[in-house]
């Protein structure tokens, strides 16, 4: 591989990943640098130490390449331990917890809702229902029991159990299967994609070229060895996009280190390029907008009247879930709620004022006694409900709609809206009694059960998502909610937080009569989705061609984040949604996407004008390399001269240019931006000294003037891209402009000697200024052409 710089960063960008000494190989160890080096080889054995001014700048990069890489590993380093993944392990009668990789076969495994299995396991206690769709592509919840397999790389959605550890690392089915895959090659990002072309055209046409050059110099024309290893030099070092090495790692890293010290943790450096060309942002309700910490605002029964903390649906719903092993926020919402009641309920009937406080849990453990479970049924996202069977009677708690049958359901929504329309989540216990009961199983049926008690909870708002939305609308990034709970409930809260059109909302009961792909145009809120219906969701809006990025924070999101083109988890979340995602909020805070985004197109629009600069001086470096082969001319440009072209038009401004902020949403490919901004001066700059170089023969103007003229040229059309690229003119801009401009000048008057500008005579200046004049003509022209071409190119709208 040619590039491992570039290669590196289609991987994941957990820095820990690259030893320290792999990052100083990866830096040092290049295609290009090795081009360099037999380079300086060729100069020395020549006698031309003056053309080693490039050197400098070679070293230059490798040192800073591997300065800010180390940095970013270390602090990504600390950063990626504080999110890894733990886990409940039971080993020699104790009880640990520790990350996968420090798992061993034999170890008993605690596994709960949210949680992605990190090995091969056998089920001994307990049940789960698994999704193994990341391995198997099937999206059904399969039960675990004891005795039961389960596999690697699939996750829990609901239940709890205690398995036996049977493979682990390499030797487990996903491990396995990886390696079965590697072949296949993950897609890197259209930038990376791109400058990764850059630089693999480069890589093929300099040695080639190179070689004619040297034999055309020294066999055809004539020239000295040291004359031809100048020329050959010249025309190769302009063609080495050099300084876009150093550009494109050092900004990736320092944007993934500026993220890692606002605690997002990216998995996957592709992300915040999506995230900057993001058109739709797919966020859940729970967890995103609102946070985690869910509490009940009241218990009613079914005539819409409170329920007293005697009544006997209330001690119900208190059995209930103290029979559920579920550990979700609806349930410890519920335990919070239903234990001081119970508290001050036996209070009241020993006649004490109050209950003493060291004894309250004990009381509470005493009185509430679990219900004699046969079966239990975890709630998950594709059932709306959890399920508890007793000997006689079945009873459920979930969604009304999911768990009431139709009529029941119309007979108590005027309550249930009441509570809706504030935003509040509206729950419902309800039993059914005798064997025959429908709803055995989990086929969603609510025939027969009838409504005991209903409980309204509500989320907290997340700090500042109201202005992170606005953010949004002010970026053309349009904003949809697709939830699991009541669409109306969903849309109250997204009216709150300002998201745009919250009013249009649909429950996803109604998207089999709904065309998805009309459905996701027209719609903002997408209520009582099922995960699958999540994914498909994702699947229309890419069928639009739009970008489209999700948040999650639970097993029920993971399937729609794996399809997003970008995914974004929360550092409360379950475990197998952080690991799903390419990028992580640690701390919760959703206002760091405004970060994540202005980071990406940060980097997008720096290193778009950075790739135009050097693309400019490789296209020219190109086509005058193959005019000179083509017509047996000297190459006119020294390698000295091209350094110092490279210095102040290319390398100083894309370096300073690539620091500042610029939150601009690109639109076209990146590639053909690069392209359409460069070719005009290229072609501009190539035209005119050729054009120069004839003129300069007929007037008798010695080679050694023409190379200065030649110098001269390729700078002014370099200024006239860095001075369209510095538009507008901000302080910054004009800084760098004009210090560029001074810098190029000075250098070249007092190291005239080291750089070979030598001064002109009185022709070769008048020379010099008609064809300046000459190229600002040109450059109009060729920048009208070329726009005429790109409106006429589908693939850069």
């Amino acid at each position: 591989m040619f590039y491992p710089i570039i290669d590196s960063m289609k991987k994941k960008i957990d820095r820990t990943e690259l030893t320290p000494r792999a990052i100083v190989v990866n830096n040092v160890f290049t295609y290009f640098n090795a081009i360099f080096v037999a380079i300086a080889i060729l100069l020395i054995i020549a006698g031309s130490y003056r053309s080693l001014t490039f050197l400098p700048v070679v070293v230059a990069n490798a040192l800073i390449g591997i300065v800010q890489q180390l940095r970013a590993r270390k602090v990504l380093h600390e950063l990626s331990l504080l999110a890894r993944s733990t886990y409940v392990i039971i080993r020699d009668n104790q009880q640990l917890e520790l990350p996968s990789e420090e798992l061993l076969v034999g170890d008993h495994i605690v596994l709960t809702a949210g949680q992605q299995i990190p090995a091969d396991a056998v089920v001994i206690e307990g049940s789960i229902a698994a999704n193994e769709s990341l391995l198997t592509g099937e999206a059904d919840e399969i039960e675990k029991t004891p005795e039961a397999t389960l596999l690697s790389g699939s996750f829990v959605v609901s239940g709890r159990c205690t398995a036996q550890l049977t493979q682990v690392g390499e030797d487990c089915y996903a491990a396995k299967l990886q390696a079965k895959a590697k072949q296949l090659r993950e897609k890197p990002s259209e930038m990376v994609h791109d400058i990764d072309l850059i630089v693999r055209v480069a890589g093929i046409v300099i040695i080639p070229l190179g070689a004619l050059l040297f034999y055309q110099s020294m066999f055809v024309n004539g020239q000295s060895f040291s004359a031809s290893v100048e020329a050959m030099v010249g025309a190769a070092i302009g063609m080495i996009p050099e300084g876009l090495y150093l550009l494109v790692t050092v900004a990736l890293a320092l944007s993934a280190l500026r993220l890692a010290q606002n605690h997002v943790l990216l998995h996957d450096m592709r992300s915040t390029e999506t995230l900057a060309r993001v058109d739709v942002l797919c966020v859940d309700k729970t967890g995103t907008i609102t946070d985690n910490n869910m509490e009940v605002v009241e218990a009613f029964l079914p005539d819409g009247t409170a329920a007293s903390q005697t009544d006997a649906s209330v001690v119900l719903l208190q059995r209930y879930v103290a029979s559920m092993d579920d550990s979700n926020a609806t349930m410890q919402a519920l335990h919070a709620f239903t234990q001081p009641q119970m508290m001050a309920r036996q209070a009241g009937a020993s006649g004490q004022d109050e209950m003493p406080v060291v004894n309250a849990s004990q009381v509470a453990a005493e009185i509430i006694k679990p219900l004699d479970a046969v079966k239990r049924l975890a709630f998950s996202s594709k059932n709306k409900f959890s399920e508890l069977q007793t000997a006689d009677t079945r009873y459920r708690l979930g969604a009304p709609e999911f768990v009431l049958d139709e009529q029941t359901f119309l007979s108590v929504k005027a309550c249930i809206d009441e509570r809706v329309n504030k935003g509040q989540r509206v729950l419902v216990l309800a039993a059914a009694s005798g064997d025959g009961a429908d709803g055995a199983s989990s086929d969603g049926g609510h025939h027969s059960f009838q409504p005991l008690l209903f409980v309204s909870l509500v989320n907290g708002l997340r700090p500042n998502v109201a202005d992170t939305f606005a953010w949004f609308g002010q970026q053309d990034v349009r904003v949809m909610v697709i939830s699991g709970d009541n669409p109306q409930t969903v849309s109250r809260i997204a009216s709150q937080v300002g998201i745009p059109a919250a009013d249009k909302f649909v429950s996803a009961d109604h998207l089999a009569d709904v065309d998805l792909l009309e459905a996701v145009k027209e719609f903002t809120i997408f209520g009582r989705v099922k995960p699958e219906q999540k994914k498909d969701i994702v699947e229309a809006l890419k069928a639009h061609g739009l970008r489209v990025a999700m948040t999650g924070d639970g097993v029920n999101d993971i399937l729609a984040m794996k399809e997003a083109d970008c995914s974004i988890a929360m550092g409360t979340g379950g475990d197998a949604a952080r690991q799903a995602a390419q990028v992580v909020i640690l701390d919760d805070d959703f206002s760091h996407m405004k970060q994540i985004i202005s980071e990406g197109r940060r980097d997008i629009n720096n290193l778009l004008r950075s790739a135009t600069l050097f693309l400019y001086k490789n296209i020219f470096s190109i086509l005058l390399a193959t005019f000179s082969i083509l017509f047996a001319w000297v190459y006119p440009l020294k390698p000295s001269q091209v350094s110092l072209v490279s210095m102040f038009n290319i390398g100083v401004p894309a370096f300073l240019l690539a620091m500042e902020q610029n939150s601009k949403k690109q639109q076209g490919r990146f590639l053909y931006e690069a392209l359409f901004q460069s070719i005009p001066p290229a072609l501009t700059a190539f035209f005119s000294i050729a054009i120069m170089v004839s003129v300069a023969r007929w007037l008798g103007i010695g080679s050694q003037e023409a190379g200065v003229v030649s110098a001269l040229l390729l700078s002014f059309a370099g200024f006239m891209v860095l001075f369209d690229l510095s538009k507008p003119f901000t302080p910054w801009h004009s800084f760098i402009f004009i210090g560029c401009v001074l810098g190029y000048i000075l250098t070249a008057v007092f190291l005239s000697d080291l750089f070979a500008m030598s001064a002109l005579s009185f022709e070769a200046s008048v020379l010099a200024t008609g064809f300046c004049v000459f190229e600002a003509v040109v450059m109009v022209g060729a920048k009208k052409l070329i726009a005429l071409l790109r409106d006429r190119t589908p693939q850069a709208q």
